[in-house]
């Protein structure tokens, strides 16, 4: 063995990647937002699988998807852009506020990110919906 193997035999790989200097990602950072096409993806998906639904293969949904895209013209990809276009100025802004978090200091937990609670609408016995936060005491 040699001599730098024998160094990181004994440690964690947590241990090993900070020796290496390679940084381990953030869990809180905002997500990057999807391109056009991805957002496109995510409705085409949902039609593709209620048209087709015993197909199993995710790359025919892919491959069915990349020529409907190419097929379509700049006026038909317009609305996927503009959500596209939003999702990316609300990442920035998300982002920013992450960034400025991490300079002033404080370090973002996530907690006021959608992702962590789980939001259910009950009807009540008016017809009234209610929202309620899914956490560790229901």
């Amino acid at each position: 063995m040699k001599d730098n193997q024998t160094e990181f035999a004994g440690r964690s790989t947590d241990e090993r990647l900070k020796v290496r200097g390679k940084k381990t990602k953030d869990p809180n950072r905002p997500k990057k937002p999807p391109s056009a096409f991805f957002v496109f993806l995510d409705e085409f998906r949902r039609e593709f699988n209620l048209a087709n639904p015993d197909n199993k293969s995710v790359a025919n949904v892919g491959k069915a998807a990349g020529k409907k895209w190419k097929s379509m013209t700049e006026e038909d990809k317009a609305p996927f852009v503009a959500k596209a276009v939003t999702k990316k100025t609300e990442y920035a802004a998300t982002l920013q506020q992450y960034n400025m978090d991490l300079a002033n200091g404080t370090k973002p937990t996530g907690d006021e990110s959608d992702k962590s609670k789980s939001v259910v609408n009950e009807v009540t016995e008016g017809g009234a919906s209610e929202e309620k936060a899914g956490g560790a005491d229901d």
